[in-house]
């Protein structure tokens, strides 16, 4: 069996997001991780390949510091990795994005295509299903448990409320959801033999696509940090004195009531 995994590299959660003078996130000096969905995505296939033999391929959109979140999940266990580096690939949006995914897993053989259920750092959620939509093939999002028999799946997706059983024919593209597995941590053998693997890095020209073929149809001019928080206040006085100035409070200022 053969499974591609979609890779984002983002930044860490951890990191304190800082602006440049454009209104722009300013990412320089700052620790970059695969996006932690993808972990999970990432791990699902190698229990595939473990169970059913075939190859693992990771395949990412991204600068040339992309290609240490893909080093990490082929030491994890990836077989290979392809990376689509460009200039001309400034800020792609998601559907940019997910067009040039298309053409790289297209020249891949494929049954199961595995993504995050969504980035930590723009939340959209938007690429994986509209990488199936160009590829042609059903998707199913949000999985939490996977079994797979011949030529059909068995997702159990997360739902508002509840669970879903889907059963669906390969070839299909399955995001992952928090819950799905454990992700394994790269062993110091993993980590020395990824070293050794295949990471192959195409240009646009290599998918045939254009600069012009990927301009955005939507832009985030600018972005903006949240305000500072308020410290929280004191209210002296006895109970009951006090309980009616929270109550003015909460009326009057805070609009609470």
């Amino acid at each position: 069996m053969d499974i591609v995994v979609s890779v984002k590299q983002t930044l860490d959660t951890e990191a304190k997001i800082t602006l440049d003078g454009n209104g722009r996130i300013d990412g320089n000096g700052a620790s970059l991780v695969i996006n932690p969905y993808d972990e999970f995505a990432i791990e699902e296939a190698l229990k595939l390949r473990e169970k059913f033999g075939g190859e693992v391929t990771l395949v990412s959109v991204g600068g040339e510091r992309t290609q240490e979140a893909l080093r990490t999940g082929l030491a994890m266990g990836a077989d290979r990795a392809v990376l689509v580096c460009d200039p001309a690939i400034a800020e792609p949006d998601e559907w940019a994005v997910a067009g040039i995914l298309a053409k790289a897993v297209a020249q891949l053989p494929y049954d199961i295509v595995l993504s995050g259920r969504i980035a930590v750092d723009d939340g959209s959620g938007q690429v994986a299903v509209r990488l199936a939509e160009a590829l042609g093939i059903p998707s199913v999002s949000s999985i939490r448990k996977l079994e797979v028999e011949g030529g059909t799946a068995l997702a159990t997706r997360e739902t508002d409320g509840g669970t879903e059983l889907v059963e669906v024919s390969l070839p299909v593209l399955l995001t992952a959801q928090k819950g799905l597995n454990e992700p394994r941590y790269p062993s110091m053998m993993g980590i020395m033999k990824a070293k050794k693997k295949e990471l192959k890095i195409l240009t646009l020209a290599d998918l045939g696509i254009g600069a012009s073929d990927i301009s955005p149809k939507l832009s985030a001019p600018k972005f903006s940090l949240p305000n500072p928080r308020k410290g929280g206040r004191v209210l002296p006085g006895e109970a009951a004195v006090a309980a009616r100035e929270l109550a003015r409070l909460l009326r009057e200022e805070a609009k609470a009531i």
